[in-house]
């Protein structure tokens, strides 16, 4: 298929799609990354982007607002295939079935959970549209607290490159008392457990205050806080309700705090601390339990870190890590007198530190996906921080964000034999009055993982199935670090930027390629990194595939994306928004 590109010299910030616009958007944006594109079967012609589903005999079109040197376009309007009388539009529903079609030709097998998982994902972009509370009047960057509330409850659509990204599973409505996206604030399920039936641990004296603070537990007993629907949805469970029979275990009802659902949905705040639950529904690839393993990890992994993460945060003040000192749960014998795994990890809660201890003063967090945003609907939008509308204070403004996000990253890795998972939901950006970035803070330990041959005698004393999850191998994690880092969170919020100025990608990409360089010659050259700056392709993590194979998140797969780190690359892209492929 040949390739043509039109220029595109004007702002390419849109109003939010219709549900199933932006579904089948995402969708596309699978297909290109993960099928169309490495199978080359892609064009870019008189405005749109054409991909061709080669088992099935479907060319799709879409137009372009924008497009991108990682293949990361902006579409808008309609999908369309070709048909005998021309182009017909082809809607999300009939999109799904055709991919489905040509995946289970390709791979020669069924997924019979794929249809109504779009299906899901549909209902759910539909009620967040719906839901969506308009952005605060004004302009310039927001404050305070409220406004790093907004940022996490403003993703109305999810993840852009996952085919099922707002798929939760059962009713919609009931949904809304929890999600995010509807503004959800509600309380606690509040039970005391007695204390030879908790399990937990903590990291340091006084971790499980977070859980204590929540309520009174009788003599002899101790707090444990379940999320609401998980508890509706364990309560009829024959062994917990033996233990409230009993009064092993005691249900107190809702606690009198109310507590804000963030991005993840499952991990809660209540302006003191974060509160990460189980919750045994699918959202993306996983069912978001706290799994066992997860529960003792997070605490082994605040303990084993804290050197690292205190020497990474002196030689890069701009950044710090969320720890998650305590976790705790509900240890009830089974038959075999071992704790029954489905109510210990249903009940397991991780407290993960708040934001006072880690963020320094004057300043705002906002979720990282919340200012990357495809679209300007939401209060922490870049736009919204970037109110100057010459093209060189963004490039200023991206140059110390890059200073800020990139070199921790990079010496975790090489200097700690540490992977951090550093995508837009894992980053908070913390901006200054004027809208500017002045720190990065991490979080989430569960994707946090360490290279075994670096850390082998803490690994050695660990049980071994708490260990064995903990660990990449260097090369699986320099993917995971690339990917978080460069493909998932750079590239987006460049794409942002460049939405904001187009004719500004190339620029925007030197920029990265300058941080990384100057990473190299002030930290040491090593051979992974001088490969990125050779322009290596880049690993993506195919959601598409790997939902379709019902894959563990820790086994997803890769593809591999043409980079537009290599010098020639940028220098042929300078000054144009021209694309030499489809890719």
């Amino acid at each position: 298929m040949t390739s043509t590109h039109p220029s595109a010299h004007r702002s390419a910030l849109a109003a939010a799609p219709t549900a199933g616009d932006a579904v089948a958007h995402t969708l596309l944006n699978c297909l290109l990354r993960e099928l169309c594109g490495p199978g080359h079967q892609t064009a870019v012609a008189d405005g749109h982007l054409l991909l061709r589903l080669p088992r099935r005999g479907v060319l799709l079109r879409v137009a372009l607002r924008r497009t991108s040197l990682l293949g990361a376009h902006r579409f808008t309007g309609p999908v369309t295939e070709e048909a005998p009388g021309g182009w017909s539009p082809v809607g999300w529903r009939r999109l799904a079935e055709h991919i489905h079609a040509e995946l289970t030709l390709r791979t020669g097998v069924r997924n019979d959970e794929f249809l109504e998982q779009v299906a899901s994902s549909h209902r759910g972009v539909a009620a967040a549209l719906a839901a969506r509370r308009p952005a605060a009047g004004g302009s310039g960057p927001p404050g305070g607290s409220a406004a790093y509330l907004a940022s996490e409850q403003s993703l109305a659509l999810g993840h852009r490159f996952h085919p099922t990204p707002k798929a939760r599973g059962g009713d919609t409505a009931t949904w809304a008392a929890y999600a995010p996206e509807a503004g959800a604030s509600f309380p606690l399920r509040l039970l005391a457990v007695r204390e030879d039936l908790v399990a937990g641990e903590s990291a340091e004296p006084g971790s499980g205050a977070a859980l204590d603070r929540l309520g009174s537990a009788p003599d002899g007993y101790r707090l444990l806080p379940a999320h609401p629907w998980q508890y509706a949805l364990l309560r009829d469970d024959p062994r917990l309700r033996t233990a409230l029979r009993r009064g092993e275990v005691l249900d107190l009802g809702p606690g009198p705090a109310a507590f804000a659902a963030t991005a993840s949905v499952r991990t809660l705040f209540d302006g003191d601390a974060f509160l990460k639950f189980s919750l045994n529904v699918r959202i993306t690839n996983c069912v978001r339990k706290n799994a066992g393993y997860e529960l003792a990890g997070a605490v082994a992994l605040t303990r084993l870190l804290e050197p690292v993460l205190t020497e990474l945060t002196a030689r890069f003040p701009g950044s710090d890590m969320l720890r998650e000192p305590a976790y705790r749960s509900l240890a009830l014998p089974g038959p075999d007198g071992v704790p029954e795994r489905g109510l210990l990890e249903g009940f397991g809660v991780i407290v993960r530190e708040g934001l006072g201890r880690r963020l320094r003063p004057g300043l705002t967090p906002l979720l990282a996906a919340a200012v990357a945003d495809e679209y300007p609907t939401g209060p922490a939008h870049v736009s919204r921080l970037l109110a100057d509308t010459d093209p060189r204070t963004a490039l200023s403004w991206w140059g110390a964000y890059l200073a800020l996000l990139v070199p921790p990253v990079l010496a975790a890795y090489f200097d700690h034999g540490l992977v951090l998972e550093p995508h837009l939901q894992n980053v908070l950006v913390c901006v200054d009055g004027g809208g500017r970035p002045r720190q990065v803070l991490f979080r989430d330990l569960e994707g946090t993982k360490l290279l075994p041959d670096r850390h082998a005698a803490a690994l050695a004393a660990l049980p071994p199935d708490v260990a064995g999850p903990m660990t990449y191998d260097a090369g699986r994690g320099w993917d995971r670090v690339v990917y978080c880092l460069l493909v998932n969170h750079v590239a987006e919020m460049l794409a942002a930027l460049a939405d904001l100025h187009p004719g500004t990608e190339a620029a925007l990409w030197a920029e990265v390629r300058d941080a990384l360089r100057r990473h190299a010659d002030e930290h040491g050259r090593r051979p992974r990194l001088d490969a990125l700056l050779s322009g290596a392709p880049l690993p993506a993590k195919a959601n598409l595939l790997t939902r379709w194979a019902r894959t563990a998140d820790r086994d997803a797969r890769y593809v591999r994306l043409p980079s537009p780190l290599a010098e020639d690359v940028l220098s042929g892209a300078a000054g144009t928004d021209d694309v030499r492929s489809a890719r």
